[in-house]
């Protein structure tokens, strides 16, 4: 079904928390995936995360022994961007700087073999139109934003460019929902897209009471899971997304629309500056050591 879309190999550039699990989504899939990281090390680290994940979906009979074997089989990793030059769609999902964004896209750019090949930026925050003109073929770069954890979150906002061909629109539309089985959000290329426009100011709230000492960080989360039905509360969702994301996306924002609802408060500043990143680094608002 893939190469309906002319997508038959897929690249990953940036196999942490996020690009592992949309490199996972691929393979699921039944796509050849690259993932592209910078070290051998970072290489390893995201391989033994994404074979971790995959042998839990095996115990829990999410994935049958054959799905598991085959899943694997269609994983590769790598530090050098030449080996996704027959990629036929690129996935970035580094951190949310648009310095380091801009210089993986234009290394694409120069090493992609197809000109057909479809470049898509899992930018949270960034308009896609400023990554695309760092490349030589705009009309080929695309917002693909998956959500976290991207294995189980069905969601994937959809951003074309004012310079993306509409054949592009098209095919990573159709490719999503009927290949990768998830439901697309097309938003318009604005700085947040559509979720996060609403969900930052609404974390950036939680944070700032916090701060001012209203209430504790588990009774915040307790009233919005009990007091608004919502799977997981402001503090322990951050956490989650980790805190120097949540920092970036909302300086990003705030530097887009002005907005004071998206300005990160200094006590997201200083958890930051510590290493307190939330669960990637074992402690954030709440501890996970």
């Amino acid at each position: 079904m893939a190469a309906a879309f002319g997508i038959e190999r897929v690249g990953v550039v940036g196999g942490g928390q996020m690009g592992g699990g949309v490199a996972e989504v691929m393979a699921k899939a039944g796509l050849p995936t690259v993932v592209r990281e910078i070290s051998a090390e970072a290489a390893e680290k995201s391989q033994a995360g994404i074979e971790r994940s995959l042998a839990k979906a095996l115990e829990r009979g999410k994935l049958d022994e054959d799905a598991h074997g085959a899943t694997l089989a269609n994983l590769s990793y790598t530090t050098e961007m030449a080996d996704l030059a027959h990629c036929d769609l690129v996935v970035e999902a580094v951190v949310e700087s648009f310095d380091l964004k801009a210089k993986i896209f234009a290394d694409l750019d120069a090493v992609l073999a197809s000109s057909e090949a479809i470049l898509a930026t899992n930018t949270s925050s960034i308009p896609i139109i400023d990554i695309a003109m760092s490349t030589a073929r705009p009309e080929q770069v695309i917002g693909m934003h998956f959500f976290n954890p991207a294995t189980i979150m069905k969601l994937v906002e959809v951003i074309p460019s004012v310079r993306t061909d509409a054949s592009v629109t098209e095919r990573i539309t159709g490719f999503t929902t009927e290949v990768i089985n998830k439901t697309v959000v097309a938003a318009q290329d604005r700085a947040g897209f559509v979720v996060n426009m609403l969900l930052v100011p609404y974390l950036l709230a939680a944070m700032k009471m916090y701060e001012a000492g209203y209430a504790t960080a588990e009774d915040i989360d307790a009233g919005m899971k009990l007091g608004a039905a919502h799977p997981m509360g402001p503090l322990e969702l951050s956490d989650m997304i980790g805190l120097d994301t949540m920092m970036l996306v909302g300086e990003t924002l705030f530097e887009e629309y002005g907005d004071a609802s998206y300005l990160p408060p200094p006590l997201l500043k200083r958890m930051v500056a510590a290493g307190h990143l939330g669960r990637k680094s074992g402690q954030g608002f709440y501890d996970y050591r």
